[in-house]
């Protein structure tokens, strides 16, 4: 059998191990491909997951707001990110789409489950098992794709790092580059971009 005939129709620019391993990740893996790489990973742990969903619920306000909430977002948990030419196939804990950008059709039953449209914000909960990950080459997915705003937030240390993306005079010209606006510690209660409409409670993130 030719190279061409193991190909995935769906992943063309893929390796077909990678794809199969993709494909074929068992349920209590996390599987991402980045950089046409296969990343597998455990299941995140209790602490990981509970910080997740608090604050997926605590930013509720901005993607289904009542009264005077700001508004303005669509928020999923874990979606399926397929991004750039390869594609990268990544997961992020959360992501953030600013509804003026979200197409009409994003809803509809035959769309894929995968979302091939790039986030402006995305949240990834920090283990000692994806840090790295998390950390180097999925931040540069993210700065590839024009993400504004990446949280890095770490249950175990208790803290929320806040980037920004801004363009930045550098020698070989100017590049799109993160900035770290700031880091908040423990249980502060902050205003972080681009959710400063809101206090955010960093207690409720590490608490039952």
């Amino acid at each position: 059998m030719t190279l061409a005939h193991t190909l995935d129709p769906r992943f063309p620019n893929l390796r077909p191990e990678v794809v199969e391993g993709y494909l074929s990740a068992p349920a209590h893996m996390t599987a991402e491909v980045v950089d046409g790489e296969l990343v597998v990973m455990p299941r995140p742990r209790r602490q990981h997951a509970r910080a997740s969903s608090r604050l997926g619920h605590r930013l509720g306000p901005f993607d289904d707001p009542q009264g005077d909430d700001p508004g303005g977002w669509v928020i999923l948990d874990e979606p399926e990110l397929h991004l750039g030419p390869l594609p990268d196939i990544v997961d992020p804990d959360l992501a953030g789409w600013r509804r003026e950008r979200i197409p009409d059709d994003f809803l509809a039953p035959e769309a894929p489950a995968h979302i091939a449209l790039s986030p402006d914000w995305v949240c990834e909960v920090l283990s000692e098992r994806t840090e790295a990950v998390d950390r180097g080459r999925k931040m540069r997915i993210w700065r590839r794709e024009k993400v504004g705003h990446v949280w890095l937030l770490s249950p175990e240390l208790k803290t929320l790092e806040v980037y920004a993306l801004a363009a930045q005079e550098t020698p070989a010209g100017v590049r799109d580059r993160y900035s770290l606006v700031d880091t908040y510690e423990g249980n502060a209660r902050v205003r972080a971009e681009p959710f400063e409409a809101l206090e955010l409670d960093l207690a409720a993130l590490w608490s039952l």
